[in-house]
């Protein structure tokens, strides 16, 4: 993958404390009467897409007065109580406390009251108590233990106004009654069984399922995890994107200098047309998968117009930055997957550690990618290895197997039902990169490869010769036999990768030289020609206009223009490109990275065209 260009950390000014410690303002009220006596339920009142309001009732059902009372409940990570009334509402992580006003702590026996809140997230609550005990006034009985929660519900046959939820039973000591079925928090439906279709919805909407149980003494357990719906039909649907892989890269440090956000992905149009993301790096240390930049990551703030949800983030929410914006992208396309790739050109050198290792990586990639605060976030992981085996930034001497070994732990630790994904050399040369590891043995622990066919030439070769830096085929007077997709994806055929397995790599970026002479292929220069970021590199976005090209070859465009060539694909040659993708039966495409596209998402549209 290209090198990964660091523009700056942001300094954070540290916040004043508005709320006093939790555990300073919030006790829990001693109950006048039991809380069997009492009941609390939950409704979401509006849901305006950016945000809810939610509203909590509580019922005094037994036969003497309540002096006082305290709701509590946990909210997933990412979604929070913004304002309240009517109740003195405090956080602690994502656990929430509702305490009484000094004018309506008071409730007679039958009476009930309400308080409210506007909230953000799409996140229902869950393990509800009020004043220490059930919310649903069931009886404690002693002796005789309360219900397991429930399996997380699994939601199958969605269409414009309806669902079908399964989930595994719950066990109990004194056995299963039935179970509650809730709706972004409110009950729908108690059922016997472990099934529920749930009808009467609204096309194009989403909403939040979890199942409670209750035993035969009516006492209830836990609420089960939540699972997101999102219904078919609406306006919102993202158009179909085909059977082909339409992956993008979006760096992590692009919120700087390059100033490209999330939203950016819902402006140009390219979200409805991809299928997955690689969040890129995460770091590789001490044989450790590691976040890098937490700023841009999970801390830097969003104002409302800059968001894709159009919400504005709160100082105190759990998550910001990017997960937080990546998580907002997914609930409104719900097509996209997300996989965290982790290495890249600069941080590939840790990665002969983790390969002495491999178990204890494994496992420390799953923790990093399942963390509370994110693990909603992402689909999968991606390895970014240059090269095992081989030389990149630094030279690995791990081995031949060690590449295999690493993949099988990593399916290992992370099962079958998250993504597993690795980005390779595309060096089809005799004895070049492919040959140095056993890529076709780790295939078979692999979603598909991401192959980096570009790259092949520049001005890193500072007298040139010009070259295409993605040549999809060869052509007489190529520089290096084998620096080529088409002999890079033979090579991987050859070697027992799957063809689906095997992703095409396109460049949004050209590569140039200066002090050219000739507009041909193949002439002399005198070093790397002028580049935005960085010489000898330049965006699609840029060049297009500022130097367009004059011809093609072997499949990808050049340009000459002054005494500059540069290479880079256009929406003409990534279209012939994915045809002969199609063609060799490939899985689809990637391209390295969103940032270097035009506004409207012109190459991106073009994948997607071509692969559909």
């Amino acid at each position: 993958m290209r090198l990964r260009r660091r523009l700056g950390h942001r300094a954070i000014a540290g916040f004043t404390t508005l709320l006093l410690p939790f555990a300073a303002l919030v006790g829990l009220a001693s109950p006048a009467s039991a809380a069997t006596s009492a009941t609390a339920t939950y409704a979401k009142t509006q849901d305006w897409g950016t945000g809810f309001e939610g509203k909590w009732t509580v019922k005094n059902t037994g036969t003497t007065a309540l002096s006082s009372w305290t709701v509590e409940w946990d909210f997933p990570s990412g979604t929070s109580v913004t304002s309240a009334w009517d109740a003195d509402v405090t956080s602690s992580g994502t656990h929430w406390t509702a305490k009484n006003k000094s004018w309506n702590g008071t409730l007679a026996p039958g009476a009930s009251l309400s308080f409210g809140f506007n909230g953000a997230g799409a996140g229902s609550p869950s393990n509800c108590k009020l004043n220490g005990g059930s919310c649903d006034g069931g009886p404690t009985v002693p002796g005789d233990s309360a219900p397991s929660a429930p399996g997380k519900p699994t939601a199958s046959d969605i269409t414009n106004t309806s669902v079908k939820l399964a989930w595994s039973a719950a066990t109990d000591d004194k056995g299963i009654k039935n179970y509650d079925v809730l709706r972004d928090g409110a009950k729908v439906a108690t059922v016997t069984g472990t099934s529920y279709s749930d009808t009467g919805l609204t096309a194009g909407t989403d909403y939040s399922y979890t199942v409670q149980a209750r035993d035969t003494a009516d006492q209830t357990g836990p609420v089960s995890g939540a699972t997101a719906v999102h219904t078919t039909g609406g306006t919102t649907d993202p158009p179909p994107t085909g059977d082909k892989v339409k992956l993008g890269y979006f760096t992590e440090w692009g919120v700087y200098g390059r100033n490209y956000h999330v939203k950016n992905l819902v402006s140009s149009g390219s979200a409805s047309k991809i299928t997955h993301i690689n969040y890129a790096f995460g770091n590789v240390k001490g044989g450790k998968c590691t976040l890098d930049d937490s700023y841009a990551a999970t801390d830097k703030a969003y104002t409302a117009d800059q968001s894709v949800s159009g919400t504005a983030d709160t100082w105190d929410q759990p998550l910001r930055g990017n997960f937080n914006q990546l998580r907002q992208l997914k609930a409104k396309y719900p097509n996209i997957k997300v996989l965290w790739s982790f290495g890249g050109w600069t941080y590939s050198g840790g990665f002969g550690e983790a390969a002495a290792n491999p178990a204890a990586f494994a496992a420390s990639c799953k923790a990093l990618v399942e963390d509370p605060r994110w693990a909603d976030v992402f689909d999968g992981i991606d390895i970014d290895w240059e090269y095992p085996n081989a030389c990149g930034l630094t030279c690995d001497t791990s081995g031949f197997s060690s590449f295999k070994t690493l993949t099988q732990a990593l399916r290992t630790e992370f099962g079958s039902n998250y993504l597993v994904t690795a980005a390779i050399t595309a060096d089809g040369s005799s004895g070049g990169k492919i040959d140095a590891a056993d890529y076709g043995g780790a295939s078979q622990y692999l979603d598909w490869y991401n192959v980096m066919t570009y790259d092949y030439f520049g001005a890193f070769n500072a007298q040139g010769p010009t070259a295409p830096h993605s040549p999809l085929t060869s052509y007489s007077g190529i520089p290096t036999a084998g620096f080529n997709s088409a002999d890079a994806i033979a090579k991987l055929k050859s070697k027992g990768v799957a063809s689906k397995k095997l992703l095409l790599g396109i460049g949004f970026y050209g590569r140039g030289w200066t002090g050219v002479t000739q507009a041909a292929p193949g002439g002399s220069a005198t070093g790397a020609a002028p580049g935005t970021y960085e010489a000898g590199i330049e965006d699609y976005k840029i060049l297009k206009t500022s130097c367009p090209a004059t011809g093609t070859i072997a499949g990808t465009a050049y340009a000459y223009c002054g005494n500059n060539w540069w290479s880079y694909d256009t929406p003409a040659t990534i279209g012939s490109k994915m045809t002969w993708a199609k063609n060799q039966g490939l899985g689809g495409a990637f391209f390295w990275e969103f940032s270097g596209d035009t506004t409207n998402g012109e190459l991106v549209t073009a994948i997607n065209n071509g692969l559909n």
